[in-house]
């Protein structure tokens, strides 16, 4: 089961979805983004960087050697080595939805991105992390679910009560209970 987070910056228009995570974009502390990726990478100093030069992997430790998060350092040094972002623009990646999978689009555009990730089996579902709270959720379940539901890609009732019965599965026998 794959369940990447996705963080969708919607709006009625791609200009005003583009708008929106821009203006989001531009309020990332740069301070707090700094320390954020220090402690994915165990503390490492990132300070010393300047913030709008390309990155190598040479900036980095190496992921093996990090006591924190070794998945997630390995997930920011491949993004490194393939898009050779600025340190500011991986610290705003990193800030919308702590680098998981982000964009901005209309509803259809959104459905659409999830349709082809599912479609394709890159993805069995998503973690939705909206951008900003309340308004953004309400926007994707009012504008974006309705659209997924008309192509059959969400249910539009739930046949259990629990995470577990929705994947089918048994309760585990509870050691501590005996009848």
């Amino acid at each position: 089961m794959i369940l990447p987070g996705i963080s969708a910056a919607i709006g009625s228009t791609e200009a005003e979805a583009s708008a929106l995570l821009d203006e989001l974009d531009s309020i990332t502390d740069v301070s707090v983004g700094l320390g954020r990726l220090s402690s994915r990478f165990g503390g490492y100093d990132f300070s010393t960087l300047p913030l709008d030069q390309p990155l190598s992997v040479d900036d980095f430790p190496d992921p093996a050697t990090v006591q924190a998060a070794q998945s997630r350092a390995a997930v920011i040094t491949q993004l490194v080595a393939r898009e050779r972002p600025s340190l500011r623009s991986l610290l705003r990646t990193l800030a919308a939805a702590r680098g998981h999978f982000t964009l901005s689009g209309t509803p259809e555009r959104i459905a659409d991105v999830i349709a082809d990730w599912t479609e394709s089996r890159a993805a069995d579902g998503f973690d939705v992390m909206p951008p900003v709270l309340p308004a953004q959720l309400e926007h994707f379940t009012e504008h974006v679910v309705p659209i997924l539901q008309r192509r059959g890609l969400f249910r539009r009732e739930y046949e259990a009560d629990t995470l577990r019965g929705h994947y089918g599965l048994a309760r585990p026998a509870d050691p501590y209970f005996t009848s």
